[in-house]
């Protein structure tokens, strides 16, 4: 008779937890995606950047001295643009920004130094620009070719006999 009882029970309460399982999982027919994100409400007011260059050419560079330019813009925007952060896509490319608001109409740069020593050969690198603008965040580029420095001439040793 305990062995009846028993079973009974652990049945009930299998029949149990599964129902409880099918109650709590969705079926694919009645599921319901979850709502996209709500897109980020863009200013018409924003400040803006109208950059010269967004891309900066060094041509060849030779290796050792370090390789700077400067990406001038002007704020076409009906705001001021205040730059958070800049940032290059490694050590070797360091960008400097201006701390104090660029009011509409005014302009500014944005100041990048690479590094050229013991880099040869081709310059790829990015600096993204993160800024209350409209175009948050700006990506710009450098790019060019490091010459290598020439290599010093090593005297022959002469051979002893």
């Amino acid at each position: 008779m305990k062995k009846v009882v028993l079973s009974l029970l652990c049945l009930t309460l299998s029949t149990a937890a599964l129902r409880a399982q099918e109650k709590t999982q969705p079926t694919a027919a009645t599921s319901t995606p979850p709502p996209p994100p709500a897109a980020k409400a863009e200013d018409p007011d924003a400040g803006k950047f109208k950059f010269k260059e967004e891309i900066h050419d060094y041509g060849e560079v030779p290796e050792g001295p370090k390789a700077e330019c400067d990406f001038e813009f002007k704020n076409v925007g009906k705001k001021p643009i205040i730059i958070s952060e800049a940032h290059g896509s490694c050590g070797c490319t360091v960008p400097k920004w201006p701390s104090e608001p660029i009011m509409p109409g005014k302009k500014g740069k944005i100041h990048v130094v690479y590094n050229t020593e013991g880099r040869p050969g081709p310059i790829g690198k990015t600096i993204t620009v993160n800024s209350n603008a409209a175009q948050s965040p700006m990506v710009l580029q450098i790019k060019g070719t490091v010459k290598a420095k020439p290599q010093p001439a090593v005297p022959a040793t002469p051979k002893k006999d």
